[in-house]
């Protein structure tokens, strides 16, 4: 995922009410802290965004999750400024994107943002080469050129051997891929996602959300994405905003997100999730403390104290073999007083980037993992126990935010 930069996408104390007088009485109240059914009751007015803050990187993917009704598409229509705000600021790369008319708009739009929905919207009687350079030979582009450009987006989505054919003759998986390269055709910046991938099966689905992953590896774009799935939030994204009823109810990363839920509707949406597809490794690990070199057996089973084993590593910090407190105290049994004599070097590895799901079989064993970095030196000690600790955190934290609900 993309490096996180500057801030690209901007929404300050954000409010948009849909109805005839959006600035008079349903302002008022949505600013004074009434609930959005209120303010129908009240007004007759609806309430789409209510002070909605939050900002997006350059280079990261923004994913905003909800369900329908809790403003997610009406946050990201304020950014294109398909939709006005009622009050507050929406700024694009430093700019105030709802002061923008006219042509300013246009050309700010086609220049500095591509877009993807939900439906494909692609041109029956165009070749797929042709739907995608759309955006550019409205920019007035030479026929060549442009060419050009698609020929390279299809490239990124795997689709260069259909430029030539028709959308009919692609299946809706491939179409959406259409869509996406007709987005990136133009080089854009930003690309907005609004329930891109939510038509598509769900096999699909996921290729779509893995070769997303992989484009924006190499573009590091900024993408503003729009999902009411809360694994495809979670799976996708480097940061998620959780919206309901218009309002943000919590930004974080999928981690924080799982394992921090900030309320009971939170936290009622992720119980369902796998966490351990979420949650990494550098989160538990502990640090590495290896065995001193020299030590006796007796001085390294003291050195592990609560732990379930640790390294023993190499001039350069790599592991070369792992004390597990089990072949310790099996060795002190007998007599030995040997460090090599409890010493195993069949232990498994993994990257702190590495989810629980992806170590669970090899805690199976119940010695420590030793964590490397990139060049294999040790930098944490991952024990099994750890891993079913943490995942039992989260359950009870679910459990308890469930009490309070229903009490």
């Amino acid at each position: 995922m993309g490096s996180a930069g500057q801030e690209m996408i901007q929404l300050k104390h954000v409010y948009k009410i849909f109805g005839d007088q959006p600035r008079g009485r349903a302002l008022e109240l949505a600013k004074a802290g009434v609930s959005k059914d209120e303010i129908q009751a009240r007004t007759n007015h609806v309430v789409g965004l209510t002070d909605v803050d939050f900002s997006v990187r350059q280079g990261e993917i923004f994913v905003v999750m909800g369900l329908s009704g809790s403003g997610k598409s009406t946050a990201i229509r304020t950014v294109n400024k398909l939709h006005d705000v009622t009050d507050g600021e929406v700024l694009v790369d430093g700019r105030d994107v709802q002061k923008m008319t006219g042509k300013a708009l246009q050309a700010f739009r086609r220049e500095k943002m591509g877009m993807v929905f939900q439906h494909f919207a692609l041109f029956p009687h165009h070749t797929v080469i042709d739907n995608v350079g759309y955006g550019l030979k409205v920019q007035g582009m030479a026929k060549r050129d442009r060419d050009q450009a698609s020929l390279k987006a299809l490239g990124l989505v795997g689709l260069e051997s259909y430029a030539y054919n028709y959308p009919s003759e692609l299946s809706g998986g491939m179409q959406q891929r259409v869509g996406l390269a007709r987005a990136l055709a133009s080089d854009p910046d930003i690309l907005l996602m609004d329930e891109a991938f939510s038509a598509l099966d769900p096999l699909i689905r996921r290729q779509m959300q893995d070769e997303m992953m992989a484009i924006q590896d190499e573009l590091h774009k900024t993408i503003l994405f729009i999902t009411h799935d809360l694994n495809e939030a979670l799976r996708i994204g480097d940061r998620v905003c959780i919206m309901r009823d218009g309002a943000v109810v919590q930004i974080g990363t999928p981690e924080e997100i799982l394992t921090q839920p900030a309320t009971g509707y939170v936290a009622e949406f992720v119980q369902d999730v796998d966490q351990g597809r979420v949650i990494q490794v550098h989160e538990i690990m502990v640090e590495p403390a290896p065995i001193p070199i020299g030590s006796s057996l007796r001085d390294a089973l003291h050195h592990l104290g609560d732990r379930a084993g640790a390294f023993c590593v190499d001039a350069d910090g790599k592991p070369i073999a792992v004390l597990a407190t089990s072949d310790a105290i099996r060795a002190t049994d007998v007599g030995s007083d040997r460090l090599e004599d409890g010493l195993r070097s069949d232990f498994a590895t993994c990257a702190p980037t590495d989810t629980l799901n992806e170590v669970y079989a090899a805690a199976g064993r119940g010695i420590p993992i030793a964590v490397l970095d990139e060049d294999g030196r040790l930098i944490g000690n991952l024990d099994p126990r750890h891993i079913m600790e943490e995942m039992g955190r989260v359950e009870s934290l679910i459990d308890g935010f469930e009490r309070e609900v229903f009490m």
